[in-house]
Parts: structure tokens; sequence; C-alpha cells
């Protein structure tokens, strides 16, 4: 599972190059609700607490923690690595944001629960194999991700896109990124519902490949049942669990 978007803190990096450069194809989503804690070793005082470590991601997930006890943000690999390290350092100065699992396994103390600025706070996870799976053309409520390039000229990514409009199909995601170390973001990763071979999208993305430079379809796959519940406070409703393997 590659964590690939989040709704408080948007886009996680890292998963562009990781899918196409990895072999890797989509097969499913997952959305999970995403709990994180204060973590500190025994006997900490949160007002002896300097610093706090943690995942960029979930860094960008408690702000309202950070600004309100005024902690220095310290970013590391993960947020089970972050528990980890705190627990060696032995200091009463420097905390964790974790699950509450990594408050077990490591033996800390959990400070405050639930420091997510927000209640909705819920990570989009891309389902990930080695081996490409399809639905069947006929199933319903199917998503395609697409990645490809566009063409360095005037209203390029206009055209590519343009397809999408006029054949009636929702695009619910697009993001650019830079590669090869230059800073004209022509790559571009797109999620769209429906399938590659049903008439509509089959023509749109036959405008996109005319278009763009190049363009791979790295998943096909059946959309969460969380999608035709996004209202109201639904993401409430999510089951928790630990994240920490998942960067959070």
């Amino acid at each position: 599972m590659l964590a690939c978007e989040n709704s408080l803190a948007g886009r996680v990096p890292d998963i562009h190059t990781l899918l196409p450069n990895a072999g890797l194809h989509i097969v499913g989503e997952h959305f999970q609700r995403v709990e994180h804690c204060l973590l500190a070793i025994p006997g900490t005082r949160i007002e002896q607490i300097k610093r706090v470590h943690t995942h960029p991601v979930a860094m960008g997930q408690i702000s309202t923690l950070l600004a309100t006890y005024n902690f220095a943000p310290v970013v590391e690999f993960d947020t089970a690595g972050a528990a980890e390290l705190v627990a060696l350092w032995k200091s009463h100065e420097e905390a964790a944001v974790a699950s509450e699992l990594a408050a077990e396994l490591n033996g800390l103390t959990i400070l405050k629960r639930n420091v997510e600025d927000a209640k909705h706070n819920t990570t989009r996870f891309y389902i990930a194999s080695q081996t490409a799976e399809r639905p069947e053309r006929d199933t319903p409520d199917v998503m395609t991700t697409v990645i490809f390039s566009v063409k360095n000229s005037p209203g390029a990514l206009y055209k590519v896109l343009g397809g999408f409009a006029t054949n009636g199909v929702n695009m619910t995601r697009l993001e650019s990124y830079m590669t090869g170390g230059g800073f004209a973001a022509t790559r571009f990763l797109m999620d769209v519902e429906g399938h590659p071979e049903n008439t509509q999208l089959g023509k749109a993305l036959a405008e996109l490949e005319f278009f763009s430079e190049d363009a791979t379809i790295l998943g096909v796959y059946k959309q969460s049942p969380f999608r035709r519940q996004m209202t109201g406070s639904c993401a409430e409703a999510l089951p928790s669990a630990p994240t920490d393997a998942l960067a959070g």
C-alpha cells in the first residue's frame, strides 16, 4: 500500500517514481482514518517538551499542536521510527507523533491522543501489486490512474485534458511534478472515473495519447466504497488502525 494523498496535508511525494520505476500496478485504493498521539518517555510533562519528531506528511497534520505548545518540528523518516528514536534518546525534551501501537512497542507514554488538526484526517492509499489486475469492462464504479508527459508547447496540457471534458469523463485528481532535475513541470499523474475499454474514457485516452509525449496506465481498479460515502462526517466512521509502516 502506497500513501498518495491526505485530507489535511495534501499530496504524498515519492509515489510518482516508485510506481512506474518499480514495475508496480495499482489494483485498488483504500481510505484510512489516521489518528496520531503525542508520545514521550515515561515521566515526561508536556511543558518539558521542546521538539516533536515525526514523518513529514504527519507533521503537516499537526500544525495546531505545534503552534499551541510552541514545539519545534523535526522531520524523521517515518512515524514509527520517530517513536523509536525518542525511546532511545531518553530525553524529556523530545517527543514523537505516532500511533498508540508505536507507544506500546517502544515503552512510551501517550501524553495526548488525536493530536491531528481535524477529525476527518484521512489518507488515501494505492494498493499496488507486481501483477496487473483489471476489473471487467462493464464493472461499475471503476477508477483509472494514468501518468503522462506533455509536449513543451503552448496549450499542450489544454489539448490533452480537453478530451476528458468533451467526453464527459470525471477527473478526480491531477498533479504535476518535475523530472530529470529540470524545473519544467511537464509530468502529470491523473485519476479519472471509468474503464479504458468503455467508449467515453477510451476516446479521452486516445486524445491524451495523441497530444502527449507518452502516457502509461498505472492501474484500472474498483473504487473504494468510501468514495460513495464522502458526505458530511463520513470520514469519522472509518476504522482507525496503526499506520506507521504506511508513512502515516
